[in-house]
């Protein structure tokens, strides 16, 4: 079921998910035991990790990911060439998470998929919402940030260390705080 619910003053249209769904339980343990071993390379293991990039993600072009790296299915992660994250990366990914081209994460970058329902007997039930993530080319994410259900980032844009994204920021935008506003645009 799809639903659209007003947060931070704008609407964002989820999905119903019920992550106790035997396929979803398999599929993150999946998924942990993957990141496990990622997580467990030393530095120089560059060419072992590329096989669980693909074993892991649903696309995975070219790029690194530091240790520290967390994901619930991966399947649902879709990333284009040249991608750097650094450390303790995590990507919740009941929806999908498209990360273009060139995309670089600093370290403790969250990316939530899910969320829960405000109404607490929705909540108490374990049913989750769910809406994606789009990271466009080019973009570059500032660490400690968390980025919300439903966002997209547009091409070229940056957004500043420690930043809560609420909003989806447009191409060539320099954003923000918590919650992530627009500073100006890039080469203003």
């Amino acid at each position: 079921m799809t639903q659209n619910i007003k947060l931070h003053n704008h609407m964002t249209e989820f999905t119903d998910f019920d992550p106790f769904e035997p396929r979803h339980l398999a599929a993150r343990k999946r998924a942990k035991k993957i990141c496990q071993q990622l997580n467990n390379f030393t530095a120089d293991q560059m060419k072992a990790r590329k096989p669980l990039y693909e074993q892991l993600f649903g696309q995975f072009s070219s790029g690194f990911i530091e240790t520290g790296f967390q994901c619930d299915y991966g399947y649902n992660i879709f990333i284009g060439e040249k991608f750097f994250a650094n450390h303790h990366c995590i990507m919740l990914d009941a929806a999908s998470i498209h990360i273009g081209n060139r995309v670089l994460l600093g370290p403790n970058v969250h990316l939530y998929t899910t969320t829960h329902p405000l109404d607490a007997e929705e909540r108490a039930s374990g049913k989750q919402l769910i809406a994606p993530i789009i990271l466009e080319d080019d973009c570059w994410i500032g660490g400690n940030t968390v980025i919300m259900p439903g966002i997209t980032i547009g091409t070229c844009a940056v957004i500043g260390a420690g930043s809560v994204v609420t909003r989806s920021v447009t191409a060539n935008t320099i954003a923000a705080g918590n919650p992530c506003r627009k500073i100006k645009m890039v080469g203003d």
